[in-house]
């Protein structure tokens, strides 16, 4: 079976810094990925080239950060079958509230699922999941995860237990 693969999509290379722990969180389940800096805004024949011809180059899943106008996931979920996973950027308007709304609020027939403010971490587990479906490899190393993170609470409480 084929190694899936994610693009990570970022509106500005000021994003790499949250993305990074998207990449990270792909790796520990074995993910390859692709990264790269495109803007909705300022080249749009570019996203709309890397998103059509995504599917030949291997991509299951796209990953796509963007900040304040938000826009750069939802024109992917526009142009794409793929499923798209947006990363609100936090912002200095209410906390990345605009990016937040800029990605959530998508019109019928164009979803885009969207992770919290900063939550680069989880998009790259949502990624992971979704293709756990397909890869089996990828799903025992989901179960073993969401086992660890079982173990960690319980380790926590009994040491809360401890002090009370």
């Amino acid at each position: 079976m084929s190694t899936p693969k994610v693009a990570v999509i970022m509106g500005s290379d000021s994003d790499f810094e949250i993305v990074k722990k998207c990449l990270i969180a792909l790796e520990k389940f074995g993910i390859e990925y692709d990264v790269q800096v495109i803007s909705a805004h300022r080249n749009p024949h570019k996203i709309f080239d890397y998103a059509t011809t995504a599917e030949d180059r291997g991509i299951e899943v796209f990953i796509a950060a963007a900040g304040k106008a938000a826009h750069l996931p939802g024109v992917i979920a526009g142009i794409t079958p793929l499923p798209v996973i947006g990363i609100p950027i936090q912002t200095s308007f209410q906390g990345g509230l605009d990016s937040l709304l800029s990605i959530v609020q998508m019109p019928s027939g164009v979803p885009v699922a969207t992770v919290a403010v900063n939550g680069a971490e989880n998009a790259g587990i949502l990624a992971a999941q979704m293709l756990s479906i397909k890869y089996p490899a990828i799903r025992e190393k989901m179960k073993a995860f969401k086992v660890q993170l079982n173990d960690e609470v319980i380790a926590k409480n009994e040491k809360v237990q401890e002090i009370l």
